[in-house]
């Protein structure tokens, strides 16, 4: 392990500096004035963890089951588009990395690896293979029904439909830098230069923003998660929830799953930070479906108390990228590695030998930052 990288910030100021800007402020950054960004992270600082001691924490199982899977750790990898851009290996890496510290990787529908190729990366290595398939519902829905069957077709054990982008949100980097796909990669799932993105002129604003506009269905209805059920026998979760009233919706419209997350803080700013939101969400479904997080997570100690409000498992999604950057697949096995260790190390200080000991008696929201 290098010397320098200590923790998750260790891991994104290498990044920088080995990445593109354009390619490290289409990772980075969040919408508008990133106010959320912001908050996603010093959110877990509005909470003060409440250890119990003399509880005989010298075995420590982090093990968890997320949608029927085994896992290692309730710490899964979210959906980052684009990921050759941090790697040649892109999601491959990230694939491989997962099976390697045995858990789970959602994959973009905007990845620059193929549905296929990413699960065959996963199982050349021994043990099951957890992929999760992320899904934009585009304008043609044949198209969006084809990925969903290439996904069941590959083995992959959910669909994680957005439901937060109508629209993309205004990312004032993107629009300064006029992103777009570097020239030598597409989004790989597709096979036209538009629905690619990697046609070579958007104009003067974010070559994606224009590319969602185009592509992608703005008039999203309840009704359409119906619509996707009756066309999946996979589990369907909603991810992009941040309220009580929708999680009861998504319920009741028998989801299998939310996710409650502000995608990553790059849709609309001045939304609440997502563990703020967290417990609000668990209490509305009231045990009915599992509930997962995203946002923010940067320390063993942020999934400890997403955990103690009710997550079942939190997803990570800026940190993979910055491991992928480093040092592709070791980057990123040494990154999930980090939170793996760190989070045994704070349920064994607060005196949890087990995920299932985990409870809402451990956190305690406080009025300053408890942060030392």
């Amino acid at each position: 392990m290098s010397a320098q990288r200590v923790c998750i910030s260790d891991f994104e100021e290498e990044a920088r500096k080995v990445l593109p800007k354009a390619v490290y402020d289409y990772y980075r950054s969040g919408a508008d004035g990133q106010h959320t960004l912001a908050d996603n992270v010093a959110a877990f600082n509005r909470w003060c963890l409440i250890p119990r001691v003399l509880r005989d924490v010298s075995t420590v199982d982090l093990s968890v089951s997320v949608l029927g899977q085994k896992l290692s750790m309730p710490v899964c990898v979210g959906a980052t588009a684009m990921q050759r851009m941090a790697h040649p290996a892109g999601e491959t890496a990230t694939a491989r990395a997962c099976k390697a510290v045995g858990t789970a990787m959602m994959l973009s529908s905007w990845a620059t690896s193929t549905i296929e190729e990413v699960m065959s990366a996963m199982t050349t290595l021994p043990g099951d293979s957890v992929l999760f398939m992320q899904l934009y519902i585009y304008k043609d829905r044949e198209l969006t029904l084809s990925l969903v069957r290439r996904a069941e077709e590959a083995g992959y054990k959910a669909i994680f439909v957005t439901v937060d982008t109508p629209y993309l949100g205004k990312r004032l980097d993107d629009v300064r830098n006029r992103f777009k796909m570097p020239p030598h990669l597409s989004m790989a799932n597709f096979s036209t230069a538009s629905l690619a993105f990697s046609e070579d002129d958007y104009g003067d604003d974010s070559g994606l923003a224009v590319y969602v506009a185009n592509a992608i269905e703005p008039a999203l209805s309840w009704s359409d998660i119906t619509w996707l059920k009756k066309h999946t026998r996979l589990p369907v979760i909603v991810k992009g929830v941040l309220n009580g009233e929708d999680a009861v919706q998504a319920v009741n419209y028998g989801v299998s799953g939310i996710l409650v997350s502000n995608h990553g803080a790059r849709q609309l700013d001045g939304v609440p930070a997502t563990l703020d939101v967290l417990e609000e969400v668990v209490k509305a479904v009231q045990g009915r479906c599992d509930v997962y997080m995203d946002g923010g997570v940067r320390r063993g100690t942020d999934v400890l108390k997403a955990l103690a409000l009710g997550a079942k498992a939190v997803f990570v999604g800026r940190p993979v990228l910055w491991g992928l950057a480093c040092q592709g697949e070791k980057g990123v096995v040494e990154l999930l590695q980090f939170l793996k260790d760190e989070l045994r190390l704070a349920m064994a200080l607060s005196g949890c030998r087990s995920v299932s000991e985990v409870s809402r008696s451990l956190v305690r929201r406080v009025d300053f930052s408890c942060r030392m």
